[in-house]
């Protein structure tokens, strides 16, 4: 038996009709099928931390998946930081860029000396799987993945059935049982009564659209560059000293500047035109990836990268009412460190693979 499994549906910011109607689509043919539940909820990115979106989603205590607007890493981190957690599960529905992804990073030197903050945040025994509604726009695909999803939880429990405790009940399933919809309402006889109409549950919330970074602990090294880098008051630290985004809506809209500082790219600004600032793992260049750092020392990207963050920053600054302040305050330790010598032939060398069109 199919074990049951709630699929969250986040609705995009805009009333485009199109986006509207695949997510309508999917919503009506996940509704039929046997076990699914399925719930609606304004966009995940806008949602108050307090607001019943939240709160909603909170109350999910068992393997959920999450089907958005947004990359999957965005989804993952946003879920994150609103204490709605678990193990990652696998998506086979990506973006194409991200197929390759495990290759290209196995070709990559490996940071054992670096320690990551998700490596001391324990996570529950439960799987979310984060889906972006912008990889197709065929409504079966999406379908034919939760069902794909669903089966394999559904192994899982079978294969490690009486090991521990059941998870809690979720409010959802709580209804249900005190009033019967169409897979527990049974007419005379023992037959089963289908209503005629099934509806999703929906959290409905009046929310805006809303400017905050997102940090992926699982490359985030806790280095606190981005605190020292920002003057909005965006960050801060709880109880254990680990770095968190304390006031989201300080941010400046529009601003992306501290995730193009930190060192890790751990900070996620999901609605930014970029891809890998919104948080997706496509590696720039179409492909080619080349660490020039192992090899020559830090990659002038990343010095282009400090001089956009802080013209970026000023700009801010100076639309706040206050003094720009240019690399005099918060630019990133790394860059205290830089080699001042007159360039040679290597540095010719890496300028022009940097000026590569790859």
């Amino acid at each position: 038996m199919p074990k049951r499994l709630t699929v969250v549906v986040s609705q995009g910011q805009s009333n485009n009709p199109a986006k509207r109607k695949l997510e309508e689509d999917i919503v009506a043919s996940l509704l039929f099928e046997p076990g699914i539940e399925v719930t609606i909820v304004p966009h995940l990115y806008d949602l108050k931390a307090d607001g019943p979106g939240i709160m909603g989603l909170q109350a999910i205590t068992t393997d959920f998946v999450v089907i958005s607007w947004l990359y999957e890493r965005a989804t993952r981190w946003t879920l994150d930081r609103n204490n709605i957690r678990g193990q990652e599960g696998t998506t086979l529905l990506v973006h194409e860029t991200d197929e390759d992804e495990d290759d290209l990073l196995d070709d990559e030197p490996a940071d054992e000396d670096k320690l990551r903050v998700i490596e001391n945040r324990p996570l529950p025994n439960r799987l979310i799987y984060c889906i972006d509604l912008r990889v197709s726009n065929q409504v079966a695909d999406y379908v034919d993945e939760v069902k794909r999803i669903q089966k394999e939880i559904s192994t899982q429990v079978v294969q490690l059935g009486g090991l521990g405790a059941a998870p809690s009940p979720t409010p959802q399933q709580l209804e249900r049982v005190a009033n019967p919809t169409n897979d527990t309402a049974l007419k005379e006889g023992g037959e089963l009564e289908k209503p005629a109409v099934i509806e999703p549950f929906r959290i409905e919330e009046d929310a805006t659209r809303r400017w905050y970074p997102v940090i992926d602990y699982s490359r985030c090294t806790n280095c606190m560059e981005c605190i020292d880098f920002c003057l909005f008051g965006v960050y801060g630290v709880d109880g254990a000293e680990t770095i968190l985004v304390e006031m989201p809506d300080n941010c400046r809209k529009g601003c992306p500047a501290c995730s193009r500082v930190c060192p890790e790219n751990a900070i996620i600004f999901p609605q930014h035109k970029t891809p890998t600032i919104a948080g997706s793992d496509e590696v720039a260049g179409g492909g080619l990836k080349i660490d020039l750092s192992q090899l020559f020392g830090k990659p002038k990207e990343d010095e282009k990268s400090l001089d956009t963050a802080v013209r970026e920053r000023d700009e801010q600054l100076l639309l706040a009412g206050r003094e720009a302040v240019g690399e005099a305050v918060g630019v990133p330790k790394r860059q205290a460190q830089k080699d001042d010598r007159a360039k040679d032939e290597l540095d010719d060398l890496i300028d022009a693979v940097d000026d590569l069109d790859i």
